[in-house]
């Protein structure tokens, strides 16, 4: 699919953190504000993207929280930070989910797994998941959102994935330019 048509303000988008909203560091975890690098162009296209959507979301795995390396409420402070920032570029976050297990354990709400997602739905009934896009950098986003029928988007990088997603891009600055 080049692009991904139709789009008006009773569509949701689902977004990934690291990788996605934020440079992703490969080497460990993005723990203090301080290490948060917003991806290339993505404060100058969040007005635009803010613009596309009715509903935007993030659905994050977070094990670094269950690791001990970073609390709950010091990742709230880092996500409260990032809407903040978006939120003044125009991208307004209605919710960030975040799942602090380790991979394997209860309650089982790491992606794949589609508990966030549900939990979404329950807080807004509206959401029609055949009008949502789920924008993620892993096999993990990708089986996430095909689990839940949305379209998905894949944006590039150094991890290796084998799921094939509706739409590849380099960053998410470029989804504008291949909605119409």
């Amino acid at each position: 699919m080049n692009t991904i048509a139709k789009i008006d303000q009773s569509w949701t988008l689902f977004l990934d953190r690291d990788g996605v909203i934020n440079k992703r560091n490969f080497e460990g975890y993005i723990l203090k504000w301080q290490d948060f690098e917003f991806t290339d162009g993505l404060l100058n296209a969040a007005g635009q993207i803010g613009q596309l959507f009715g509903n935007v979301f993030v659905i994050t795995n977070q094990q670094c929280v269950g690791k001990g390396l970073i609390s709950k409420n010091e990742l709230d402070d880092l996500h409260s930070r990032m809407c903040f920032s978006l939120a003044a570029h125009g991208l307004t976050i209605q919710d960030v989910k975040v799942a602090t297990e380790m991979k394997g354990s209860a309650p089982f709400r790491r992606k794949p797994h589609i508990n966030m997602a549900l939990e979404i739905q329950l807080e807004f009934p509206h959401i029609d998941f055949s009008k949502t896009i789920m924008v993620g950098d892993t096999d993990t986003d990708i089986l996430f959102g095909k689990e839940l029928g949305m379209h998905t988007v894949l944006v590039r990088s150094r991890e290796i994935t084998n799921e094939i997603p509706d739409l590849t891009i380099e960053y998410l600055a470029d989804l504008p330019k291949f909605i119409s």
